[in-house]
């Protein structure tokens, strides 16, 4: 398995990558919203803002996640949110997501960032280093339909302390549908 950081090339195989995974696990209009957020975050997020890290497998793109910038207004660290996350439907259950996550958790370590951010399911995102979190600890940017999914970790070697004051996502997040 390879992990690149390059991916204009391969766009149109990374958005229709997210709609085939999200259609499989929850329908097509899951599938058809998550391919136009992620055509969207690599349209139209500015470069500094987004990071995509995908899995090769013999060249075969295999998975992908995103990081995109999260804005705390009274804080000064450095805060990106990892959404959305997909591994190839016939590819799951082999560690290539958990690798994924790993490769690019550790990519931001390296480029300076202070704290990641998710919004999922706190079992699945344990395994590389997320904790459940409140707002009091870190507000979301939008109202959290499942507040219980609201995760983070610190990058670096301090522990996590509160993200000071309203947070701002980037622009294609900025609905509530994804909250």
């Amino acid at each position: 398995m390879d992990f690149t950081s390059d991916y204009k090339d391969r766009t149109d195989e990374i958005i229709a990558l997210f709609a085939a995974t999200f259609s499989a696990s929850e329908g097509p209009d899951e599938g058809r919203l998550i391919g136009e957020l992620v055509a969207k975050l690599i349209a139209k997020t500015p470069d500094d803002d987004l990071f995509v890290f995908s899995a090769l497998d013999d060249g075969a793109l295999a998975g992908c996640i995103l990081f995109t910038r999260l804005t705390y207004a009274e804080d000064g660290r450095t805060v990106f949110l990892l959404a959305p996350v997909a591994v190839e439907t016939g590819r799951q259950g082999r560690g290539i997501g958990q690798s994924l996550l790993s490769y690019g958790l550790d990519a931001l370590r390296r480029r300076g960032v202070d704290v990641a951010v998710t919004y999922g399911d706190p079992r699945y995102y344990a395994r590389v280093g997320f904790l459940p979190i409140t707002e009091d600890q870190a507000r979301a940017p939008l109202r959290l339909s499942q507040p219980e999914g609201w995760l983070a970790q610190s990058l670096t070697a301090r522990p996590l302390d509160p993200l000071k004051g309203p947070s701002r996502c980037v622009a294609a997040f900025d609905n509530p549908a994804y909250w």
